[in-house]
Order: C-alpha cells, then sequence, then structure tokens
C-alpha cells in the first residue's frame, strides 16, 4: 500500500514543468466542499490532504460537508460556484455514476468540472456486524440462501460502489439480500456496529479500525491480495475468483477554471500526495496513493461511468 505508484512518479516529473500558478492566487481562503458527512471515506482523505494543501497555497483549505443524494447535492453546489479555483471538491466513486441515476442533477459530471487529479483508490471489505452469524463469504451464501429475503446490507445510496459490489456478489452467487441506503459511510457504520444491519462492502480504510476494535469482522477483502492492515481476511476472489472492489476519491473544480489556477492545485495537491506524512497516513488506513494528470483522471472517470453503466441498466437500479 505505501508506495508512489507509477501514475504519480509521472505526476511529480510534471511539477517541474508547472509554473507558480495564475498571479495573485490563491487571493483568499480555499472552500473544499465533501459531499458527504462526516466520518466517511471522503471526509477522512480531505483531512489528511487538506494541511498539506493549506501550507502550499499558503491560505486556510476549510473543510465543508455538503451531503445528499449521493454526493451530488454537493457537486451540484460546487459546479455552480465560481470558478476562480476558490472552491473544489473531492468526490466519491458515485461522482461517474449519478448521472445515470438522477434526471436532474443540475450539471454535467464530465462537462461542469475540470478534473484536477485521482487522488487515492482503496479495496473495499466485506463485513458483517458480530451478531450475524456468517464469518466467511461461503458461509455469507449459505445463509442468504438458505433465508431468502431475511440478509440486510447497508450502502451509500443506490449507484455508490458498495450498492454496485453488493449486486455483483448477488449475481454471481445467486443469493438476494435486501438493500437499506444511508446517506453516508459513518452513519451506515454506526448501524452495522449496532447489528440494525448484516453485512455492507465498505472502504478498507472504514472497515480496518472497526475491525480491529472487535467492533464489525471482516469476512473478505476486495483486493487482489490480502492486506497487511487485515492480514487473517481472505480476498473475494478466493472464493469467488475474479471478484473484485474497489472505491476511488477525486479531486474537482467548477468548470471555467483558468488553466494555470488548475495547474497550480494540481501540483499542489501532487507535492501533499508525495509528502512522507501524507503518503504514510493515507497508506497506513488502507489507501492507495495514485495522483495523476487531469486528463487521466477524466479519462478513467468517464471509463468507470462506461464500466457500471451496464451493471446499472442489467439490474435495473434505481434511485431509492
Amino acid at each position: 500500500m505505501n508506495r508512489i505508484v507509477p501514475a504519480l512518479a509521472a505526476l511529480l516529473a510534471f511539477l517541474v514543468a508547472t509554473p507558480g500558478g495564475a498571479q495573485g492566487y490563491p487571493s483568499k481562503s480555499l472552500r473544499l466542499i465533501v459531499p458527504w458527512p462526516a466520518g466517511g471515506t471522503v471526509d477522512g482523505v480531505a483531512r489528511v490532504i487538506s494541511p498539506s494543501l493549506a501550507a502550499g497555497l499558503g491560505r486556510p483549505v476549510v473543510v465543508e460537508n455538503k451531503a445528499g443524494a449521493g454526493g451530488s447535492i454537493g457537486e451540484a453546489e460546487a459546479a455552480k460556484a465560481p470558478a476562480d479555483g476558490h472552491t473544489l471538491i473531492f468526490v466519491f466513486d458515485t461522482h461517474a455514476v449519478n448521472h445515470l441515476l438522477y434526471k436532474n442533477l443540475g450539471y454535467d459530471p464530465f462537462k461542469s468540472f475540470e478534473h484536477v487529479s485521482l487522488l487515492v483508490t482503496s479495496p473495499q471489505a466485506l463485513v458483517a456486524a458480530t451478531n450475524f452469524a456468517p464469518s466467511t463469504v461461503a458461509e455469507l451464501v449459505a445463509f442468504a440462501r438458505a433465508n431468502p429475503g431475511k440478509v440486510t446490507y447497508a450502502t451509500v445510496g443506490a449507484g455508490s460502489s458498495n450498492h454496485l459490489n453488493a449486486l455483483l456478489l448477488g449475481g454471481r452467487t445467486g443469493i438476494e439480500m435486501i438493500h437499506v441506503p444511508y446517506k453516508g459511510g459513518a452513519p451506515m457504520m454506526t448501524d452495522l456496529v449496532g447489528g440494525q444491519v448484516n453485512v455492507m462492502f465498505v472502504s478498507a480504510p472504514q472497515a480496518i479500525p472497526q475491525v480491529k476494535a472487535g467492533r464489525i469482522k471482516a469476512l473478505a477483502i476486495g483486493s487482489a491480495q490480502r492486506i497487511p492492515q487485515l492480514p487473517d481476511a481472505p480476498t473475494v476472489a478466493e472464493t469467488l475468483p475474479g471478484f473484485a472492489a474497489q472505491s476511488w476519491v477525486g479531486a474537482l473544480l467548477p468548470a471555467g477554471t483558468p488553466k494555470e489556477t488548475v495547474a497550480r492545485l494540481h501540483g499542489e495537491l501532487a507535492r501533499a500526495l508525495a509528502g512522507t506524512e501524507v503518503r504514510g497516513k493515507l497508506a497506513a488506513q488502507g489507501f492507495d496513493v495514485v495522483g495523476g494528470t487531469p486528463e487521466a483522471f477524466l479519462a478513467f472517470a468517464r471509463a468507470e461511468s462506461d464500466k457500471w453503466a451496464k451493471v446499472i441498466r442489467d439490474y435495473q437500479v434505481r434511485v431509492e
């Protein structure tokens, strides 16, 4: 986990040629919108990166949580903000699929924003409440088959990676589970810890501390290999070959932000991600630090949209 991948290395090389940014920018504090509640995956990334970003820019960075509708409320607000580089937003993987689910978003995910950088990815963990009998993927499948319609799974909303990965698990195994959507990762974790729901896919950084504390149990991890933070948790692929589950966080600015300003923010985010302290904190939590160019992030988001569009169509996913 604790490594700089090639995309980030290339991004660092880019910095050598990056100018200092638009003259006089930034002229005031920056507003960093997190379109999810405090305590979730995106909020966690923002809290780790924002101090380093503020130090590089020489201005305060104020994190503001604007949760609701799968992250689309915060994104709609960010899309309408002045395109001067003083409002940016960190988005979750729902950024790439909300336009497939909501009729009136008020913004276009690809045209309304400058895609600054993919920041991190993380495998998702399949976790369960401690009062839920199954402790492995195989046991979950057997239990769900024996008790159709009685297993509940939590997500941060229709079309989220939590939701889509659960649908894929059901499709691969022929089981049916009851979808229980939440407004964010923190409230759904609270209910899992309390035993109000049975299972869920959740980003590893959210799962790891709860599993280590014994508040929930890890059935499996969605990465290709086991992770050092949860060495005893098998991969889902050990039971269902080829199954993979991940989530990601990226940074956007409103469309029309001057190129020099986009380059400045891009450069400062790259420096933050490359810093030993930030990279170490993110890796220790279970994130893979990625980085990358604006063009690469836009291409990645479009590819994610195309990939999940088929799943959303095949499983007839609707906003609840």
